[in-house]
């Protein structure tokens, strides 16, 4: 289980640090399928795993410059009532409806990824008040002339996509970078490296409002939980560096391929259970 525990760990650490996110949204699976914890527990201790391992990569990334820090912060102060409301539900639902909301949400992840690759050279940026690339300041929102509606979609864009996020770590325990990366390179057209630091930064921000809002009501497994959260972290750093020999769509395209085929079992499984 040691063994297990610290191999599954290096794995998803690989995956947050190449990839922003998206290495939490299998956590919960293993923990559930490969190491025997229940729905609730498994998304209780992705909220540790995740957590630590995004407050550590964040560090990594803020010290490179890829982090907006008032984007980040205001995504993750939206997202704050979400979480908590996302935590009470997950203690009120059945562990097999849960498994199959996550195989669902797997699903929308692997879609959103294989979107994600297809602007990853976007050589675009667009951020509140951050310098755009050449020294322009930011954004086409407050550019001279720009209507109210170009001025407030970008904050519109921000508070929603912080909701969901939010919602998502309570509910399931992820961390959102699934769907944040792409909000943030698509939507507020920031460079894949910029968007990857911020996301970090709200998932670590999330997970722990999360986990305080399950203080005293959560069991968690730390034989497992410590062991995976270690290896977690050393392979989010490494995974930083494979980050930057490695093209970001071929290794965004592979991690899709494997949501399905992972969301594929969970689903089977949880359906055979309900019946």
């Amino acid at each position: 289980m040691l063994l297990a525990a610290l191999g599954l760990g290096l794995a998803v650490g690989l995956v947050i640090g190449a990839l922003g996110g998206g290495g939490s949204i299998l956590t919960v699976p293993l923990l559930v399928f490969a190491l025997g914890l229940s729905a609730q527990q498994a998304t209780s201790g992705s909220l540790v795993i995740v957590g630590v391992t995004a407050v550590v990569a964040s560090i990594s990334h803020a010290r490179g410059g890829n982090t907006r820090w008032r984007t980040g912060l205001l995504l993750a102060a939206a997202g704050l009532p979400a979480s908590v409301l996302g935590t009470r539900l997950n203690q009120l639902t059945d562990e097999n409806v849960l498994l199959l909301i996550f195989a669902a949400v797997m699903l929308v992840t692997a879609a959103g990824m294989l979107l994600r690759s297809a602007h990853e050279h976007d050589p675009e940026v667009l951020d509140f008040g951050a310098p755009a690339r050449g020294g322009a300041t930011a954004t086409a929102a407050r550019a001279p002339g720009a209507t109210p509606a170009a001025r407030i979609r970008p904050a519109v864009r921000l508070v929603s996509a912080g909701v969901v996020i939010g919602f998502l770590t309570g509910f399931l325990g992820v961390g959102g970078g699934f769907v944040l990366v792409p909000v943030l390179v698509i939507g507020l057209r920031l460079p894949m490296p910029v968007a990857v630091g911020t996301s970090l930064l709200v998932i670590a921000l999330n997970s722990g409002v999360a986990l305080a809002a399950r203080a005293g009501q959560s069991e968690f497994d730390w034989a497992v939980i410590a062991p995976f959260t270690a290896t977690a972290v050393a392979g989010s750093l490494l995974g930083k560096k494979i980050a930057n020999r490695v093209r970001a769509d071929t290794l965004t395209r592979a991690f899709a391929v494997l949501l399905v085929l992972v969301a594929g079992y969970v689903a089977i499984r949880a359906v055979v259970a309900l019946s």
